[in-house]
């Protein structure tokens, strides 16, 4: 682990881990909100963040008519009706729920390239509070499967998907089949990602506790693509038991701490 790297919070589940994570980003877009009058953030979606999103919505004394949000990562091709459109979690699930008046959705379904260029381009006119996020089964950060780009500038990308990212969508049942699981995404850099000023990185259930160890207790590499939040010094990761069951005792008794 990075020397700058913020402890690991290891919860005893899910819930109690989301509910965590969701306070704290609550007190980052209150105190956001206090200091510049807004706050910018970039939400992510999937199976692992429904709790902490379910979570976040009820929290007390945001005023999210004063939130921007960015859109993390979205399936090329996808209708928004369909049941694992990221475009619709959101929308059902933290813009309505909050009122949230200033959105930029990431729409893969015409010109993905447009889509990078412009809602990046608006992304990078302000600076990001804070961002949340997960790590894949596969290791990815955001739709980052390994070996992903740590390299590029740009702020969206469009990328294409590994077999194994592809059957976590498939494995949670967003999709009938393997086969109907879109093989393109457009997703957040890298890059960006660790420009913004904190992240919120929750990984809970014991599907994720072999990426885990990888990413956390191995080298920082392209190969494991969410090691590398270890050099953000704003990053801060919510586990649940589960999910940090492989990390060794040792690892744990250094950098983490049981709640």
């Amino acid at each position: 682990m990075s020397d700058s790297s913020p402890l690991i919070r290891i919860y005893p589940d899910r819930p109690a881990a989301s509910v965590a994570a969701a306070a704290h980003a609550a007190t980052l877009l209150r105190d956001a909100i206090a200091i510049r009058g807004e706050a910018r953030i970039i939400a992510a979606t999937g199976a692992s963040q429904i709790d902490f999103v379910t979570a976040l919505v009820t929290a007390p004394g945001i005023d999210w008519t004063k939130v921007t949000m960015y859109h993390l990562d979205e399936y090329v091709g996808l209708s928004i009706d369909h049941p694992a459109s990221f475009r619709r979690y959101l929308l059902d699930r933290l813009i309505k729920p909050t009122g949230i008046q200033r959105y930029h959705l990431l729409d893969g379904e015409t010109d993905p390239a447009s889509v990078c260029r412009e809602v990046g381009a608006s992304l990078q006119a302000g600076p990001i509070d804070v961002a949340f996020a997960g790590i894949g089964e596969n290791g990815h950060v955001a739709f980052n499967d390994p070996p992903a780009d740590f390299e590029t500038e740009a702020p969206y990308l469009v990328v294409d998907l590994d077999e194994a990212c592809r059957r976590q969508q498939w494995g949670e049942g967003w999709f009938p089949t393997l086969e109907d699981v879109p093989r393109q995404a457009i997703t957040l850099s890298v890059q960006q990602l660790m420009k913004v000023n904190q992240v919120i990185t929750v990984v809970p259930d014991e599907r994720k506790a072999a990426a885990a160890k990888a990413c956390l207790e191995g080298p920082v590499s392209p190969e494991a693509p969410a090691s590398i939040l270890r050099n953000h010094p704003g990053n801060h990761f919510y586990f649940d038991r589960a999910a940090a069951s492989l990390l060794s005792p040792e690892f744990v008794a250094a950098h983490a701490r049981m709640i």
